[in-house]
Order: structure tokens, then sequence, then C-alpha cells
């Protein structure tokens, strides 16, 4: 047994794990409510205290090494940095040499209601390009 544990006993962690588990039922009704705001400072706030919680309580982050603080500090800040830099290429809908995959099109196309919710592929017209054959084809693998 640590000395962090022994110092705070069983009931503290028994405590957080009450706390995550709050924390994650309202994580779950949050976007349930369909407020945008609130679904966002569920999803994001809430992942961000529940985080803390089991950094600091469980893995006893403030116990260590003042470099290894730094270290997780700097590369969550490099994360970030990353996808700040990179998010506003990779979130638009095309680019000068590239566009998001057709599935992604025909979902959109789904969810406005331009095209009908039939079999497998039927929106992206899936089979088009493959012709006839399956089932000649599939006989000769068995």
């Amino acid at each position: 047994m640590s000395d962090d544990h022994a110092a705070h006993g069983d009931s503290h962690y028994v405590k957080i794990w009450a706390y995550l588990l709050v924390f994650l039922i309202i994580s779950f009704v949050g976007p349930m409510l369909e407020i945008q705001w609130l679904t966002l400072v569920t999803a994001f706030g809430i992942a961000g205290i529940k985080a803390y919680l089991v950094v600091v309580n469980f893995m006893h982050i403030n116990a260590a090494p003042r470099f290894v603080t730094y270290a997780v500090t700097t590369t969550l800040v490099f994360m970030l940095l990353f996808f700040a830099g990179a998010a506003p290429d990779v979130m638009q809908s095309s680019g000068t040499n590239w566009i998001k995959p057709a599935w992604i099109e025909a979902e959109r196309a789904y969810e406005a209601g331009e095209v009908s919710g039939g079999g497998h592929g039927e929106a992206a017209g899936h089979g088009d390009e493959h012709g006839d054959g399956h089932e000649e084809a599939a006989g000769a693998h068995h």
C-alpha cells in the first residue's frame, strides 16, 4: 500500500469514484436534452474534470517529480496545438488536392432527406462499379 493511499484511506477513493460516476451520468444525460451549449459543456468540460480527478487522485501526478508534470503538460499543449493547426483544413468539406470520402457525402444526403434509406450502400451508389458476377465469384470461393 502506498503512502498516498494510506494517508487518504479507502473512503477517499470511493468518494472520488462516486464523483466520477455522477459525472458519467451527467455526460450521458446532457446530450439527450439536445441543447448545443449544454452538450459541449457536458462533453468537454466534464471530460476535463474527470481526467483531472483521475490524474490527481488515482495516478498521483501531484506526488510525482516536477518534471513529470511539465512533460505531461507540454505533451498536452503540443497535442492541442497540432489539433488547432490541422482542424481548419481537415474539417472542411474539400481542399486544394482532396475531397472527403464519398460515404460522408452519402450520410449528408441521407440526413438531408435527399436519398431514401434503402439497402446497404444504396445512397453512395454501391455496386455500380462492380457489375454483375458477385454470385458466381462468391460461389467459387466456397
